[in-house]
């Protein structure tokens, strides 16, 4: 998973946006389950400690909070952890 700190990094690709931070718990539990679904979704990673203008930008207040994006537009947000299996029908609910 790459790990990016600008919106220019991202691609036009169907993408799940990670915001997290390295002091959050849960975040790193998140990330175990993410590393489970590189194979069917384009992943990167936002450190929001380190990148604090893309984190202001999507209103992130509580991490870890996934984002769902498209053509770098934001298309749903989840906020705190999320299983395998809540993250794999909610990227099936988009792909549609």
């Amino acid at each position: 998973m790459k790990q990016i700190q600008t919106l220019e990094e991202l691609d036009s690709s169907f993408t799940l946006v990670d915001f997290f931070a390295t002091w959050c718990g849960p975040c790193k539990m998140q990330s175990f389950v993410l590393e489970e679904l590189v194979e069917k979704i384009n992943i990167v990673k936002v450190d929001i400690d380190q990148a604090t203008e893309l984190a202001n930008k999507f209103h992130i207040m509580a991490v870890p909070t996934l984002v769902l994006m498209k053509n770098k537009e934001m298309l749903d947000q989840k906020v705190g952890y999320q299983s395998k299996d809540e993250i794999e029908e909610w990227i099936e609910e988009f792909q549609k």
